[in-house]
């Protein structure tokens, strides 16, 4: 027998031998698993989860149309009662600093004053509050230990649950007399500058929009600490360690890294804190009681702002057209909010897609 010969008759009695147990003979699919024991456990149960996905998405899109929904029709509304009275005004509805509506076959009326008092005020506001509450939220994620800095945010935060009026109260009683001496020294060094001119309200007397804007700034305070607080807890770890490595102080730590890394939450939380003082009502209108001087724009002036005009009116809400001449100024300031707004939601969306 030649070499190939025992070869071909190893490899045929390996194809005729015996097989172990765990084998399967040709053509025998008795003890093969059947195609439904090979499902995922969870297949059967498939087309109820993407129902129950279907189902969430439809009330989610539902929800979020209806938000959309109601923001449109709130604008429709205020446009549709504002321009039958816009069109009777006798004046021009945006250069007129006059507001009289009280005869609806004569009406005179403009947002010039109201516009000037809201932008001065809310701008004071943000201002001085926009250094202190980035103070505060890097004093609280990086200096201050845990122990201290928790319930010291929670002190802060408990600022916004202050209602209006206490602030209003607090502005125009407490405020506005310790604020009058250095309100004086303004008027005394910078009244050259026409944003410390003397206005038509006493400065001892308080109910300045100077006074008004520094309330405003107490109450927005919470929420740029609070939105700036967030985004600096975000910085991530590596960036900060990197620079400690390079030898950088606290200081070029929070220069380099925190600061660099939270300017778009800043920004964001600071736009929403305008959005806030741009629409304030209780507080703005106890502290700021007088009409503004036309064609001023100073700080040490009075006057109205769109929702404290619209507030002190509201009793007299009786006919068409003279409501419709306070709904054509709330429409604007519902613009106007709409656009801070938004401007913030693409500054804290750059910082989500960068």
């Amino acid at each position: 027998m030649t070499v190939h010969d025992e070869v071909t008759a190893a490899g045929q009695s390996d194809s005729t031998g015996p097989r172990s147990g765990n084998e399967v003979p040709p053509g025998d699919t008795s003890s093969m698993p059947s195609e439904s024991s090979t499902k995922p456990a969870g297949r059967n149960a498939g087309g109820h989860g993407r129902r129950g996905e279907t189902v969430f998405r439809s009330l989610a899109m539902a929800a979020g149309a209806t938000i959309v929904a109601a923001i449109a029709l709130i604008a429709l509304f205020l446009l549709i009662r504002a321009v039958p009275s816009v069109a009777a005004n006798k004046a021009n509805f945006f250069t007129s600093a006059e507001f009289n509506v009280t005869n609806a076959d004569n009406m005179h009326f403009g947002i010039r004053d109201l516009f000037m008092v809201t932008v001065l005020s809310s701008l004071l506001a943000l201002l001085i509050a926009v250094p202190l509450g980035v103070g505060i939220a890097l004093f609280l994620t990086q200096y201050a230990p845990k122990v201290l800095s928790r319930p010291f945010a929670m002190l802060v935060d408990l600022l916004a649950a202050v209602p209006s009026i206490v602030f209003g109260l607090w502005g125009f009683l407490v405020l506005a007399e310790k604020l009058a001496p250095f309100e004086q020294f303004l008027n005394d060094k910078l009244g050259w500058f026409f944003l410390f001119k003397e206005g038509n309200v006493s400065i001892s007397g308080g109910g300045t929009i100077f006074t008004a804007g520094v309330v405003l700034a107490v109450m927005i305070l919470p929420i740029i600490t609070s939105v700036s607080r967030e985004v600096f807890h975000l910085t991530p770890r590596a960036h900060i360690e990197a620079a400690q490595a390079l030898g950088a102080t606290k200081w070029e730590v929070v220069r380099m890294t925190v600061l660099p890394y939270g300017r778009s939450g800043v920004i964001a939380g600071s736009m929403l804190g305008l959005g806030r003082a741009l629409g304030e009502t209780i507080a703005v209108l106890i502290v700021l009681r007088t009409a503004a001087t036309p064609g001023h724009w100073s700080l040490f002036d009075g006057g109205y702002t769109f929702a404290s005009k619209i507030a002190s009116a509201a009793s007299e809400f009786s006919q068409a057209l003279p409501t419709g001449a306070y709904i054509a100024a709330g429409f604007v300031l519902f613009a106007l909010t709409f656009i801070v707004n938004a401007l913030a939601r693409i500054a804290a969306g750059g910082k989500v897609n960068g």
